[in-house]
């Protein structure tokens, strides 16, 4: 299995700004960040091919999130920009997809982090 932790997380005030990280502990080929507020759905928000550095965005958070990784390959971020209180959520990384595909169903990720709380106050 692979191993996900997250940072970054904390309180922010509307349109302010968060960098998320996530270290794995191996390389694999998309990575993926997901969010869930309470009695939501966990919804994804960004991910990103990792050889090729193709990123996908939720239409919420298309300008305003920017998905990255280190040169090693081995840490992904969540650039957050211009945030607002709708944002608040724990944000998850993911991976482990069939065949290294970049779905948008949370049930195609076998392996995930513990998750950081971003809260966003208006």
């Amino acid at each position: 299995r692979v191993q996900l932790v997250e940072s970054g997380g904390g309180s922010v005030q509307a349109g302010g700004s968060r960098r998320l990280s996530c270290r794995v502990s191996r390389y694999t080929y998309c990575m993926a960040w997901f969010r869930q507020a309470p009695g939501m759905e966990r919804e994804r928000v960004a991910s990103i091919y990792r050889t090729h550095g193709i990123t996908d965005y939720a239409d919420s958070v298309k300008g305003r999130f920017t998905i990255s990784q280190d040169n090693d390959r081995l840490t992904v971020y969540l650039q957050m920009n211009n945030l607002k209180p709708e944002d608040t959520a724990m944000y998850y990384c993911a991976t482990s997809t069939p065949g290294g595909v970049c779905y948008e169903a949370s049930d195609k990720y076998a392996d995930w982090g513990r998750g950081t709380q971003v809260t966003v106050s208006s």
